[in-house]
């Protein structure tokens, strides 16, 4: 398995394109939901824009700054995920968002790829000085929190979201 984190570049266009149409298409039939949200934000057709608005550069009064990083399989130079890592939580995202937000495209779901991405979103994490990282998940949503556990996720609480889903909160001592 040789994937890597990457930054998006316009080389990546379509690819990236490619990626968000596939998940759209499987949320529309699947009803699964688009995570990470910040990928989803705006439309990748208007790639410059896209790219331009795809990380928050400074704190507003209910955003706080991120950075997004794409999975790539550098064999099949495809992209199979992404990830945002929020440099740090507000209450919003103590209570439900965490750290890190992450996804794998439908298509290259249950082959270990959000595990190796977890991973390699920590060791950002690290980077920024995070010591102890929030992750949150539904809890339906077996294989992330399985993901999350394989990369040291400890469940500390389980809450009832305003939609009333059941989400898991876990920490992860880096």
């Amino acid at each position: 398995m040789a994937v890597k984190l990457i930054k998006l570049t316009k080389k990546y266009e379509k690819q990236l394109c490619e990626m968000i149409d596939e998940w759209k298409l499987d949320q529309e039939v699947n009803h699964t939901n688009h995570s990470p949200w910040a990928i989803f934000r705006n439309d990748c057709h208007d790639f410059d824009y896209y790219l331009e608005h795809l990380e928050i550069k400074e704190a507003t009064e209910d955003r706080v700054p991120d950075s997004v990083f794409f999975l790539l399989d550098e064999e099949r130079d495809r992209l199979l995920g992404a990830v945002n890592i929020r440099h740090y939580l507000n209450d919003f995202l103590l209570k439900g968002g965490g750290h890190i937000g992450d996804g794998i495209r439908p298509s290259e779901r249950r082959k270990g790829y959000a595990t190796k991405m977890i991973g390699l979103a920590l060791a950002e994490c690290k980077k920024l000085g995070i010591d102890k990282v929030l992750m949150v998940c539904d809890k339906d949503n077996i294989g992330s929190a399985k993901s999350i556990v394989k990369n040291g996720g400890v469940l500390e609480n389980e809450f009832v979201n305003s939609k009333g889903g059941i989400e898991q909160r876990y920490w992860i001592s880096i």
